[in-house]
This record gives C-alpha cells, structure tokens and sequence, in this order.
C-alpha cells in the first residue's frame, strides 16, 4: 500500500487524492498499471505531473481495460498531450473494440502531431470577430463571448483554449475599446410576451393516447423516450454500452444485424401468458412501445411461453386486448415457441461448445458462490448430448434431468437450469415437446432471433445482464443490449399473480377483472379511460429507481380526461319521492339538459318533467339548521335545468312555480341504477408483515363493495353501451358495467368529482 501511495505521488498526485484513490480498488489497480507502463517508456522519473495528470483520467474513465497499455504508451510517448486529444482517444477505443488498433486513424482521430500557430489561432478569431462585429459594436460587452469562443474552436479543434480565449479578449478589446460604466451595468431581463391565455394552456381536448400531451406537469411520454433523451445506444452501436462484452466475432454480427433492420430501433414487451396485466405492465407497455414509437421504430408482441402448466388461451387473448387498449399496435405477435427448435439446437451447440451438461441434481437452484458445484459439471460432452437427447425423447421422469448452464450469476445463482422435463401438452405445440426452455435460456435468444436492438425490462432482472451476454456470446449469435428501468407499485393494492389467485379463490374478489383490483381489466371495467394510464406513466416519468405511487395520482390523471370527455346526467343514490301538488297527474313535458354544461356546443339530451320527481334524502331536512342550503320547510329550493323551485306544502308534498331568480338546484332523475365503491385495503402496503402481521388477507376493507339497488338515474343513459363512461353530478365519474341488461343497468364508480383528503 505505501509502494502505491509513493507511487501515485511521484506523478503529481496529493497525498490526500492519491489516498482517495486507493480506497477504489479497480482504480488503484488500473492507475498503477499505467503509470508502471509509462515509466517503461520514459524511465522511473520520466513521468511528470502534466503526464501523471492524464493517466490518472484516463485510468478514471476507461472502460475497455485492454485499451490501457495501448493508451497509456501514447500518453507516454507524447502523442496524447492534452484533456482535448485523451477525450477522443477514449471515443476512438470505445468506437474501435476490435484488435488490432490502426494506429494511423487513431493518431487523425486524436489530432497528433497537429501544431495550431499563434498565426492560425489570431486569424480564425479575426474571422469569427468580422462575422459578429456589426451586432458587437451594437451590444459590446454585453455580447455572448462564449458564441466567438466555440466558432474559433470549432474552426480549429486542436488549438488550446486558453490561447483562445486570451486572443478573443484581446481582439474584442481593440474593437470595443475598454468597458465603459454603461458595459458595466446589468443587462436588463427580457420581459416575456404575455401569451394569450388560450394559447398557453394545453387544450383539454388534446389529451392523447400514448403520452403525447399530459395534463400534467413535465414532459410528455414521447418526449421522455425519444432521441437522445435517455441516452441509449444507437442501433449498431451495442458495443459503446458499459458491460458488453465483445468477441472476435462481435462487429460482423452486428454488421448483419444492421443489414437485417436497417438500422430501425426494435423493441419487444415479453409477457408470460400465465395472468392477467396490471397497472405496472401498462408502464412496461408504454415503455416499449412508447420508445420504438418515439423513435420511428417497431416493437413486437412477444408471448413468453415456455411454462404450459400455467397458460391458458383466456390470458394471450386479454394480453393482446389490453396492449391494444392502451392504443398500441405490435408491429407482429410472435411466441417463444415460435423458436423451440432453434432454441433446441442451439442448446445441443451449447453443449457441444463445452458451455452446458445434463445434471441429476433435484431442485432447480444451485445458490451462493461458496456452493458445491453440481457433480455433473465435468461429465464428457459427448455423453451431456446423448443425455440431452433422451431428454427430448421422453426417457426420464420430470425432475430426473435438467440441462444446466455453466455461469454463475450476479445474484450467486450458479449454473442456472436451461431445459427441464414437463409431461403437459403446450396450447400451440400439443405434445411434440416433453422439454421446455426456461427464462434465463430463452429470453435472451429470443431477442437476439428478432433482432431487438433495446431490451427493456424492470430492475430485478439487472442480475441477470451478464448472463444474458455470455448466452449469446457463448453461441456466437447477436448480442442484444439489455437496459433497466424502474417497477411501477401502486400502495393499497397487490399485483402478484399468485396473490391475485388467491384473492380469486377465497371468494374476496369475483375474478382479475374485478374493479377493486389494479389489473387493467379491472381497472377498464371501473372505468379508467385508457388514455388516462398512459398520462399517468407519463406522469411517473421513465426511472431507473424503483417507483411507488399512491393511487390518488392516477385517480387524477382520470378525472383530467373524464372531466372532459364524460357526458353530465343527474343521479341520486337515496332518493326521495317528491309529489308536485300544482302540477296535473297526468302532466309531462321534456327539459333539455346540456351534456357538458360549460361548453353546451358538445350536445344535450332530454329528461322528462312529470308530476313525480326524485331527489337525494339529504336534500331535504324537517328541521332548519344554520348553514343548510337544501329543501326544507321553511326554505324553497331550484330544480336543475327545469326552470322551476319547489316548496314544501307538506312533509310529503311539494308545490312548484316558475323560478324568478337563481337558486339552488337539485335533480330529476328516473330509471335504475346498481351502484359499486371499490377500496379492498385498509393499509398502504397490505404485503408488508410489519404492517400487516397476518398477511394481505387479513387486510381486506369489509366495505371495499358497497351495493345500491335503489338508485335511480336520468333517462337518457338508456342507450349507453358497456364501458360508456358519464358524470353523476354532484356524484362522481361512472362506467357501465359489462353485467348490465336491458331490465338492469349496472354502474361503477370511476372516481369521485374530487378527491376525498380522507380516503384512502
């Protein structure tokens, strides 16, 4: 330790800095391999402190450490002499992974040998300075300096900066003369133009599917994803991303990948067809297609097949309606067993590469660094594929043999499980195959067989990164790049498919698509207009860190589109009968009520007035209270729309005449309403044992379903069709139910008109 500490300072470095450096252990070992090259070149005492300087950045931001030889015997020898050229080394190596290096491009690239005179340096200021020197003699000192700096610079990119900058101060100070008290003055801030206020706020009716306009704060989904913005690497440029591992064979492969897509971004959202998609594959869903929208590229439907015990046909089908729902088109709907044969033969190439072998051993997971290795491990490959090949034909028992790769993963999984045996014919292939490809096999090559240039996936599969390269760099296929975002959780709620199955059986929720769920069955069911989710992932934003959001933040994302594309009609939930004394029995007439009242251009419909009308139970009080600005004895109240007020005559009774001035209105409803409220937990994290000790459920809100059968709502949603989404007003957002008949309508309560600061 103190041979590199004495090391380290012998190039310039601080004892406290190179002190830093050795608590970084890759750091240290890569810095101490420079320097030790350099001195090779130079001697023990040739490196100075300018030297010292750039072996330590470099050393710093290296990724491809068998660059470091290369790189630092070109600092030593004096090619690389400035922070200008060693940053375009680095982009050189990275751009260049293969061997061998051609050191005349580098040498161009990097701008050796390249001397910038003063002559130069003065001419392209004096030419920079003529461009800009009518608007510099009108705004002298006050001129962006930094606009003549970055063209000289541009002009001539291996030029020193500082010797620049002191020819640019120099030359504006001949033409402008020293700073006078007006130069010295602050510039005064620009006033904005005022924008009409039209203009300025985003139209409600422009709420679009995909993210493209938010009602919200921040950037729109698009935005998020497309170009630059989430700096991924372009298409034929895997290598450039930090972890990819590069073989001989890496360039040509990727120069057929590119030949194959023309270089076209290419996606794919991978769903086991084993359960039903909640609100967190919806971020997915945007996620994957959202960026190969965003950057004109395709992504494709991709049904991870490869477990036939627990896929059922009812779960491809609501997949794809879902991903459609949401306002995606997959460029093509593919299977994992699309590919079983390749994928069987490129298991057999595995084997035969020395890369996998058929173990014996029960249990699919070998854990820990530390553990034994499985006494299969070393057995002759040519008996691994007379194994492997018996596998296939049925001779042993499942869990008698599995095919085991050799890897260990980040997570200390060692040798994961490639094929294991299950006796259960599959929905597309029947009884072809007895053995089955599991994730950690398939995944990888899938991507690679479909060319996908960007993996997307959540952030528990980055252990799974490294083995994802080696799969496809021990077959010598295309190797994809597998990037990680952020899980999308909401509280009050779970989404696990086996907790959701359970919740089924139990008989706490009736199915996935129950409307207290957060499946997006359910949540389509409850009402949640599509284009609402995808605001809402919007809103979250795409991040690499684990999200955890309170469902209040998507329950305002609804009532921002609901509120302007959910007709009005009146309802009440406990009615009471009102009896219009002065009106005739058999008395009817029909009153037009606007179906949105604030812009009364998007329609309307007619309700029927008759002698008999219902309102709320608590619009009406026998007793007066201070405060109270409903019906009671002493107080007449206004019919909404209708044009009348009513007083009582009676506790039973009412009489009616023609308002004269505003009032309070309430409402005339008619026909049936069955009413549900949905809230199925009463903690925030209903899985976590801390909060809940005995378990999600024990958790359950005995009042999650509340049922009206006495309810009763205008008319005029008569002809409304499942899904039909209206405002109750004064009431809430509701959706008709798919249980709805012609004799009963069945209503669910999107959200309420506002939230609630005491629900959950």
């Amino acid at each position: 330790m103190a041979d590199m500490l004495a090391l380290f300072t012998s190039i310039g470095l601080s004892e406290q800095k190179a002190k830093e450096t050795l608590k970084n252990e890759a750091l240290s070992s890569a810095l101490k391999d420079a320097v030790t090259q350099a001195q090779r070149v130079r001697g023990a005492s040739g490196v100075d402190k300018t030297m010292g300087t750039l072996l330590y950045n470099m050393a710093s931001r290296l990724k491809d450490t068998k660059r470091l030889t290369f790189l630092s015997d070109n600092i030593a020898q004096c090619k690389i002499c400035t922070e200008l050229q060693l940053a375009a080394a680095l982009d050189f190596v990275k751009s260049h992974p293969q061997e061998p290096i051609n050191q005349k491009a580098f040498e161009e690239a990097c701008g050796v040998g390249v001397v910038i005179t003063p002559e130069q340096i003065e001419d392209a200021v004096e030419t920079v300075i003529k461009k800009h020197k009518e608007q510099l003699l009108n705004e002298r000192y006050r001129f962006n300096m930094g606009l003549l700096m970055g063209e000289a610079r541009t002009a001539l990119k291996w030029a020193d900066g500082k010797v620049i900058k002191n020819e640019v101060d120099m030359q504006v100070l001949h033409l402008l003369g020293p700073k006078t008290e007006a130069d010295l003055e602050k510039k005064p801030k620009p006033q904005k133009a005022k924008v009409a206020e039209n203009e300025a706020k985003v139209k409600k009716d422009e709420v679009a599917m995909n993210g493209e306009v938010m009602t919200g704060e921040g950037k729109s989904l698009m935005e998020q994803l497309r170009g630059e913005a989430l700096k991924f690497h372009k298409p034929g440029e895997n290598y450039k991303t930090e972890g990819y591992v590069i073989t001989p064979n890496t360039m040509d492969l990727l120069k057929k990948h590119l030949e194959i897509t023309g270089g076209q971004i290419r996606t794919r959202f991978p769903p086991e067809p084993n359960g039903i998609l909640h609100i967190g594959h919806a971020k997915a869903i945007n996620f994957n297609f959202g960026y190969a929208k965003a950057n004109n590229g395709i992504c494709f439907l991709r049904y991870d097949d490869t477990n036939p015990e627990k896929e059922e046909e009812k779960y491809f089908t609501a997949i794809k309606d879902m991903v459609e729902w949401l306002g995606y088109k997959p460029y093509a709907v593919t299977h994992a067993s699309d590919n079983f044969q390749q994928l069987y033969d490129l298991a057999v190439d595995l084997v035969r590469r020395g890369h996998a072998y058929v173990c014996h051993q029960k249990g699919e997971e070998l854990k820990g660094h530390n553990a034994p290795a499985s006494p299969w491990r070393d057995r002759p490959v040519e008996e691994s594929l007379v194994l492997f090949d018996r596998m296939k034909k049925g001779v042993f028992a499942e869990g008698e043999a599995t095919l085991r790769m050799k890897m260990v993963m980040e997570d200390g999984k060692m040798d994961p499980v490639a094929y294991r045996i299950k006796y259960t014919p599959h929905h597309r292939t029947g009884d072809e195959w007895c053995i089955y490809p599991t994730y950690d096999y398939t995944h990888c090559l899938c991507d690679s067989i479909e060319n996908i240039t960007h993996s997307l996936c959540t952030k528990e599969f980055q252990a799974r990164r490294s083995s994802y390269f080696w799969l496809c760099n021990a077959l010598d296929v295309y190797c994809p790049v597998q990037w990680e975002y952020g899980r999308l959780n909401l509280t009050y709620t779970v989404v696990s498919k086996r907790k959701i199955i359970k919740l089924v059986e139990t008989g706490v929720v009736r199915d996935w698509d129950d409307p207290r769920l957060f499946t997006l069955t359910a949540l389509r069911r409850r009402g949640f207009p599509p284009e609402a989710i995808n605001n809402f992932c919007a809103r979250v934003g795409v991040t690499v860190s684990q999200t955890t959001t309170e469902p209040h933040l998507l329950e305002s994302c609804v009532r921002d589109v609901l509120n302007d594309s959910a007709p009005r009609v009146m309802a009440v939930l406990e009615p009471l009968k009102v009896t219009i004394t002065n009106l005739p029995e058999n008395s009817k007439s029909d009153v037009r009520v606007p179906d949105f009242p604030a812009n009364e251009a998007k329609g309307s419909h007619v309700v029927p007035f008759t002698r008999t009308i219902f309102i709320e139970q608590s619009d009406f009080r026998e007793v007066m209270e201070k405060g109270y600005k409903r019906l009671t004895p002493e107080q007449p109240v206004g019919l909404r729309h209708a044009g009348y007020i009513i007083s009582v005559q009676k506790v039973i009774k009412v009489r009616c005449f023609k308002v004269q001035s505003d009032q309070i209105f309430l409402h005339i409803p008619s026909s049936r309403l069955f009413y549900l409220t949905m809230q199925l937990f009463l903690h925030k994290h209903p899985e976590d044992p801390a909060e809940v000790p005995s378990g999600f459920l024990s958790d359950i809100n005995p009042h999650s379903m509340q049922t009206i059968s006495s309810a009763l709502v205008d008319i005029s949603v008569k002809e409304a069709k499942v899904f039909d989404k209206f405002q109750f007003e004064r009431v809430g957002y509701f959706s008709l139910d798919p249980d709805s008949t012609a004799d009963k309508f069945v209503f669910n309560r999107t959200v309420t008109l506002k939230e609630d600061p005491g629900k959950i």
